[in-house]
């Protein structure tokens, strides 16, 4: 499908740029008798349209002709020359064979002849100034394109419409690069937009990993925390039970002690007092 419409668009164009070279060319063929004095040229050559069979065989009315510009010194009997003369009392171009050349001095004068004249030559004999340049070929009824060219509707349909038309697919193909251009930006940019979210979502990811890495290592630390203060606790538990075992034992040692004390004070106590009723037996006897 590419392939076809790649051909149709390659063809249109061919056809298209056909269409202004045959444009441009009825632009100078038209130009190119406009000017009493000169006669363009392209190149050195000028095309034109026979208007007569005058030169028949060699050429007919409606053939396209072309014109060279050339050194009048190398002009032989013989050759086709195009010249400016008169016709019906008007300027005009015409196109035909040297029947014969006359010098003077460095002047030199052409007298001319019609292939198809029936050997009557034209009625004005013509001078160096007055050639434009040598027949070199023609183009058998391509003058006739130009006649109709020339026409109101020859040049509507083959010149305005094929120009408009154009003009038109240049405008189309204009507005599709135009879209094609900016669906490949749009493009680009979604392309640009992708990459950034998927970068955005590998740092969220890092994030989130990073953030579960440092919860991870909080929990830790506080579960090794807790454990680190349960063993305290334990560790103060025992050593609060040593302490009371060790305040117990204390106060039962205290209290034997005191138990022992008022123990050795009741016995001195006794001992005194069979002491004194001893004396006191003994002074009586």
């Amino acid at each position: 499908m590419k392939v076809l419409k790649k051909t149709g668009t390659i063809v249109i164009s061919v056809l298209l740029w056909v269409i202004i070279l045959v444009a441009a060319l009825y632009a100078f063929t038209t130009m190119a008798t406009r000017d009493n004095q000169n006669v363009s040229d392209i190149m050195g050559y000028t095309p034109l349209v026979v208007e007569s069979d005058s030169m028949a065989p060699t050429f007919r009315a409606g053939d396209l002709i072309f014109i060279k510009k050339c050194d009048t010194s190398t002009l032989k009997e013989g050759d086709i020359i195009c010249f400016h003369t008169i016709i019906d009392n008007e300027y005009a171009l015409n196109t035909h064979r040297i029947q014969k050349i006359e010098e003077s001095g460095d002047a030199r004068s052409y007298t001319t002849l019609g292939d198809n004249n029936n050997g009557v030559t034209d009625t004005h004999i013509i001078s160096d100034g007055d050639i434009v340049g040598k027949y070199v070929g023609h183009l058998q009824n391509a003058g006739k394109v130009m006649d109709f060219l020339s026409s109101s509707i020859g040049f509507l349909i083959v010149i305005v419409l094929p120009m408009l038309l154009f003009f038109i697919y240049q405008v189309y193909n204009l507005i599709m690069i135009s879209i094609r251009l900016k669906k490949a930006v749009a493009v680009e940019a979604a392309k640009e937009a992708a990459v950034a979210q998927e970068k955005a979502a590998q740092q969220n990811v890092v994030t989130e990993r990073k953030a579960e890495t440092a919860e991870s290592e909080a929990a830790k630390a506080a579960k090794d925390e807790a454990e680190a203060a349960k063993a305290a606790l334990e560790e103060a538990r025992k050593l609060r039970e040593e302490a009371e075992a060790i305040k117990a034992k204390a106060e039962k040692e205290l209290e034997a002690a005191k138990n022992q004390q008022n123990q050795s004070e009741l016995k001195e106590t006794s001992e005194e007092e069979q002491g004194h009723k001893a004396e006191q037996e003994e002074t009586r006897s």
